[in-house]
């Protein structure tokens, strides 16, 4: 029992923490919540979880974690129906079908992309972004072609690996489109609610849900999300900019590290 109890304390910490910064930076949680699952129980002597499993688990808290960060961000009127509209639907079908097909790719196939989009998305966020600090919100344009494609490409392969695709919508959305910071983040929160909702019940379909860790790592979210996402609009935007920057620099080392050797 004593085993049980610390995998589960292990597991909600490791929930809240990844659903604290996902409120905070609008990134859904899963680019820190996946490598945390797959390396830290082995690490701490609990049975280590397979990359279906992991990317199954992330689905159902991304789902969640959003849900209550879009809660937390609805008064402050900074999320783009027009965007999200585009950017929703495409994503949403991309997700459901990236999120079923890949029961049938082995393990390092879904690490593999897991590790593309994360490399990808780093890259992104450390080039030049004119005008994403604009604070004028009430006349946003962009792209809606690109806007859409990127999203539906970003559904399929984010689907894969159980993540929603924010920790790629967000440096498409400042880099490509020019959206302002904390609409960006806004808006990819409701953005990566309906992706989840494809990339969950891919998932389930798919036959790789496990309920115990899916809960608890729920539960977190829920306490966790919205005290990340009220800490995010009291922050400078530059700020954001460099978190989200860093967590996604750190992660893709670690995991081209796995990788290669």
């Amino acid at each position: 029992m004593e085993l049980d109890f610390g995998w589960i304390i292990t597991l909600f910490a490791l929930g809240f923490l990844g659903s604290f910064i996902s409120g905070m930076v609008g990134i859904g949680g899963s680019i820190i919540n996946y490598p945390m699952l797959l390396y830290i129980p082995p690490v701490l002597g609990f049975v280590a979880f397979t990359a279906q499993e992991v990317s199954a688990i992330s689905a159902v808290q991304v789902f969640f974690a959003t849900l209550a960060g879009i809660f937390a961000y609805r008064k402050g009127k900074m999320i783009n129906r027009r965007l999200v509209l585009y950017m929703g639907i495409p994503i949403v079908i991309g997700s459901f079908i990236g999120a079923y097909g890949s029961k049938f790719f082995p393990d390092s196939a879904i690490n593999l992309t897991y590790a593309v989009l994360a490399l990808i998305a780093a890259i992104m966020m450390f080039l030049p972004k004119k005008g994403v600090n604009n604070e004028n919100y009430s006349n946003i344009r962009f792209n809606v072609v690109i806007a859409s494609i990127s999203a539906a490409i970003v559904g399929i392969l984010s689907g894969i690996i159980g993540a929603a695709g924010a920790f790629i919508i967000v440096p498409i959305m400042l880099v490509v489109l020019k959206i302002p910071t904390r609409v960006a983040i806004a808006s990819s929160l409701a953005i990566t609610f309906i992706s989840s909702i494809g990339s969950t019940v891919g998932k389930v379909m798919g036959g790789h849900m496990l309920l115990i860790p899916s809960i608890v790592l729920v539960v977190a979210s829920i306490l966790a999300s919205p005290l990340g996402a009220k800490a995010g609009q009291k922050m400078n935007v530059k700020v954001l900019q460099w978190i989200l920057a860093g967590l996604i620099t750190a992660t893709v080392i670690k995991i081209w590290l796995n990788i290669l050797t």
